[in-house]
């Protein structure tokens, strides 16, 4: 009984341990999100009024769209914490739908891969869609 209830104090002592360890992580992660993001934002004004060249309109699309994968990343970290400690799934499915198009916007050479990569975005947006009927019949009951 004795033993049983150290075992159970020695578990918690470790649970917040790995709790305080990854906090930490996910804190220093965001911040070096936010660089990387401010990094962009800077890209985008030195594009915008110094670069005309019809060629760098691609890379300003995938930087737009690195962009916003930076931002939703960032997004997911915040609703980490305010969610008291639980990653939304819906955050992840986002996060996915916008790196499969920015990989069909950068890589469209194969009209097979984009095809594949429509079909992901579509499995995405279909689990997306069955995510909220089941939150909304939940909250009914």
């Amino acid at each position: 009984m004795i033993q049983r209830k150290k075992d159970k104090r020695v578990k918690i002592k470790l649970a917040t341990i790995f709790q305080y360890a990854l906090n930490t992580a996910l804190v220093l992660l965001a911040i070096v999100l936010c660089i990387l993001l401010g990094k962009e934002i800077i890209y985008f004004v030195r594009y915008a009024f110094f670069n005309h060249d019809i060629e760098e309109h691609y890379k300003f699309l995938e930087s737009i769209l690195v962009f916003f994968l930076y931002f939703e990343l960032i997004a997911l970290i915040v609703k980490y914490f305010e969610e008291n400690y639980h990653f939304p799934l819906r955050y992840f499915l986002y996060i996915g739908i916008t790196a499969l198009i920015r990989l069909i916007v950068v890589y469209h050479d194969s009209p097979i891969n984009t095809i594949l990569y429509s079909g992901a975005i579509l499995v995405l947006v279909i689990s997306y869609y069955i995510l909220n009927s089941a939150k909304e019949k939940h909250e009914k009951i």
